[in-house]
C-alpha cells in the first residue's frame, strides 16, 4: 500500500509510532547522563507543526479566514463603485470604523479585516486547534505513543501549546496578507491618516499593520490556553472543540450585557479591539497593556490547570 492510500489518521498513527520508536532508542542516552542534541528536542515540535498544517480541517479554517478580507473588500468596492468614499473618519477608535477609510487607502482593509475576524472567526479557529490538541490524540489512540520517553507529559503539553500559538500567528498573518493583497488590487495605496488625524507614510503604515497583527495574535493566547485545558478534560476531540467554542461565545455574550459591566474588564475578549489604539498619534498604550496582561494571566492560569490535569490524568488511549 502506498503512502497516498493512507487516510490522515493512519498516516498520523504511523508517524507517531515511528517517533516513539526513535525516542525509545534514545532513552539509554538519558540513563547514562549523555546530553540529547537540541535538534532532537525540536523534532517533536516540528512533527506537530507539520501534522497540524497538513490537516484538511486546518487548511479549511485558514481558507475561511483568507476569504473574509476578500468579501469585505469586494463589498466595499461595490458600495463605492463610483469612486466615492464611505465617509467618516473612524475617530471613535473602534475597529470597524476603519471601513470608512478603505476607499482612500487599501491598507485600512488590513485593520478592518482583523477587526472583523477577531471577535469570532480567529478565536473560533484557535479554539478548534487547541481543543483538539490533546483530546484529538486520545480519541485517535495516538496519545500513548506521543508520551514515550523522553518526551514526557510536560514537554508534550508545552509542544501542543507552542503549536497552537504558532497557529495563532499564522492565522492572523493569513488574514493580514489576504487583506493587504485585496486592498492593493482594489484600492489606492499611499500615505494614510491615523485616527488622531495625523499623516504617516505608507512604510510606517505597513510597520503598524505588522505590529497590529502581532498584537492580535498575542490576544489569542488566552483562548489557546483555555482550549488546551478543556482538551485535557475529555478524550473526545469534537467535544473539546465544541466546548471551547461554546465558552468563547458565552464570554462574548457576557461582554455585551451592560448589567455585568463589573466583570467585563476580566473577560479575555474585553480589550481585543484595543489594537486600534496603535493607529493613534501618539499611541495609546493603556488598553493595549491591559489586554496583553490579561492574556498572560489567562495563559498562566489555564496553562497551569492544563498541566495539573494532564500530568495526573490516566492515559488509556
Amino acid at each position: 500500500m502506498s503512502r497516498a492510500d493512507l487516510d490522515p489518521a493512519q498516516e498520523r498513527t504511523g508517524s507517531t509510532r515511528r517517533t516513539a520508536q526513535e525516542t525509545t532508542g534514545r532513552t539509554a542516552q538519558e540513563g547514562t547522563g549523555q546530553r540529547i542534541p537540541l535538534h532532537r528536542h525540536g523534532s517533536l515540535l516540528l512533527n506537530e507543526l507539520r501534522t497540524t498544517l497538513r490537516r484538511w480541517r486546518t487548511l479549511a479554517l485558514l481558507g475561511v479566514l483568507a476569504a473574509v478580507p476578500v468579501l469585505v473588500g469586494i463589498a466595499v468596492r461595490i458600495e463605492t463603485g463610483d469612486g466615492g468614499s464611505t465617509g467618516g473618519g473612524g475617530g471613535a477608535g473602534e475597529g470597524p470604523a476603519f471601513i470608512s477609510q478603505i476607499t482612500n487607502n487599501g491598507l485600512f482593509l488590513v485593520f478592518t479585516a482583523l477587526a472583523a475576524t477577531l471577535p469570532f472567526f480567529l478565536p473560533m479557529a484557535v479554539g478548534v486547534i487547541a481543543g483538539d490538541a490533546i483530546a484529538g490524540e486520545a480519541g485517535a489512540g495516538t496519545l500513548r505513543y506521543l508520551l514515550v520517553a523522553p518526551a514526557g507529559r510536560t514537554r508534550l503539553l508545552l509542544t501542543k501549546y507552542a503549536t497552537t500559538l504558532a497557529f495563532c500567528l499564522l492565522a492572523t498573518l493569513v488574514v493580514a496578507v489576504s487583506a493587504l493583497t485585496v486592498g492593493a488590487l482594489l484600492f489606492p495605496l499611499g500615505e494614510l491618516t491615523t485616527i488622531s488625524g495625523t499623516r504617516i507614510s505608507f512604510t510606517e503604515g505597513l510597520g503598524r499593520a505588522l505590529l497590529i497583527a502581532l498584537v492580535v495574535a498575542a490576544s489569542l493566547t488566552g483562548v489557546a490556553a483555555l482550549g488546551l485545558f478543556v482538551s485535557t478534560l475529555t478524550n473526545s476531540g469534537i467535544a473539546a472543540m465544541a466546548t471551547t467554542v461554546g465558552l468563547l461565545i458565552t464570554v462574548q455574550i457576557l461582554d455585551q450585557i451592560p448589567q455585568l459591566d463589573a466583570i467585563h474588564p476580566y473577560l479575555f475578549s474585553h480589550h481585543w479591539l484595543s489594537f486600534a489604539d496603535l493607529m493613534r498619534e501618539p499611541v495609546y498604550w493603556d488598553d493595549l497593556v491591559k489586554n496583553l496582561g490579561l492574556q498572560a494571566l489567562y495563559a498562566a492560569v489555564f496553562g497551569s490547570a492544563a498541566w495539573a490535569r494532564f500530568t495526573t490524568k490516566d492515559i488509556t488511549a
